[in-house]
């Protein structure tokens, strides 16, 4: 007997232990875009009840897993299907409502005339085409139109989460505490409403079909020799940095802070530099500029060949469906193409 009773708490400890959390992975992949108590920022809120009570489960694991592509919103394709189910009984817990639960079954109206409607009722916040709002959340001290950025309508995370009864719902109803009004107390018709659905569905006919392929070091970088020594080549980056006005933040070992101090590689360096101007102006387009912006530029020195090299903006704005972002890519890319040609001439 005692044999049997410890086996089965050893089985429930087990299970218990073994269990995702759903709080814990929140807090380590959605708080900082989220908000703690999903409150909002970066990330739009998701304990708003209007949200929580328009949309189902499925829609928050399609989210989760495949994200906005082009948008903020990255795709968490690491998490296990279990980790997904926690985070979103997690987030379910700030609303004392169940779930809803809409069909998957296909709305059928008239496209043309949604297309109609969707010009004069949603294009301002949504944009002409459904590409969303600028910028990004709703706290997040950066330019934004509206309070809560509307999310673009075309993105194909958006179209593969979100059922046609969901989109309907959402028409219907609105979203209290955001600026999303209900279209029937607008004075739409149903009817009207279920052209504005098949209109939004029909933008999935229309995706591009994407090929993925192998990327390049060449593409991902920008990259050139210096004919310089290591310690010249770090003076002429610095020279040539002042010189497209952008302040040096600091130097350092490519190595700091991953080893202990005293042991990192003389012959691995990286520089820190930034023009505020230009990281606000670009940080209010979009937050994702910050995977380039503070600039950083590494210099090493391999069998007495010196290498300088930085990200290349130009690629990164292929991951992004925001043609204002790309512009600022295009400058960065411009800056540092520059900056790299001063420095080893």
């Amino acid at each position: 007997m005692h044999l049997i009773i410890g086996l089965l708490l050893l089985v429930i400890t087990t299970v218990v232990v073994g269990e995702p959390r759903g709080g814990e992975l929140y807090s380590a992949h959605c708080s900082a875009c989220h908000g703690d108590t999903g409150g909002g920022g970066v990330g739009v809120p998701l304990s708003l009840p209007s949200f929580l009570d328009s949309v189902d489960d499925k829609f928050l694991r399609m989210t989760i897993r495949h994200g906005r592509p082009g948008r903020v919103m990255p795709a968490f394709s690491q998490l296990s299907d279990a980790q997904i189910d926690a985070i979103v009984r997690f987030i379910r817990s700030w609303s004392k409502e169940p779930a809803p639960e809409f069909s998957d079954e296909p709305i059928r109206g008239d496209a043309q005339h949604g297309k109609q409607l969707f010009a004069s009722e949603c294009a301002d916040c949504h944009g002409e085409k459904g590409e969303g709002g600028r910028g990004t959340g709703v706290t997040f001290s950066r330019k934004r139109d509206l309070p809560i950025t509307p999310p673009a309508l075309n993105n194909p995370g958006f179209l593969a989460a979100a059922s046609d009864e969901m989109i309907r719902h959402t028409l219907k109803t609105g979203r209290l505490g955001t600026p999303m009004d209900s279209f029937l107390a607008d004075g739409l018709s149903e009817q009207d409403i279920d052209d504005l659905v098949s209109y939004v569905r029909s933008w999935e006919k229309q995706l591009p079909v994407t090929e993925k392929r192998a990327v390049t070091v060449a593409e991902t970088t920008i990259s050139v020799e210096s004919p310089y020594t290591l310690k010249e080549t770090i003076e002429n980056l610095k020279d040539a940095i002042v010189s497209q006005n952008f302040i040096l933040i600091r130097e350092d070992t490519l190595e700091h802070g991953l080893v202990r101090e005293g042991e990192e590689d003389p012959s691995e360096v990286i520089l820190h530099f930034c023009n505020f101007k230009f990281l606000y102006e670009a940080l209010a387009v979009d937050p994702r500029v910050g995977m380039f912006l503070p600039c950083q530029v590494t210099v090493t020195e391999v069998a007495g060949k010196v290498t300088v090299a930085t990200i290349n903006p130009l690629y990164l704005s292929r991951l992004f469906n925001n043609a204002e972002l790309s512009e600022y890519c295009e400058k960065m890319h411009e800056v540092y193409a520059l900056i790299l040609e001063d420095a080893t001439l």
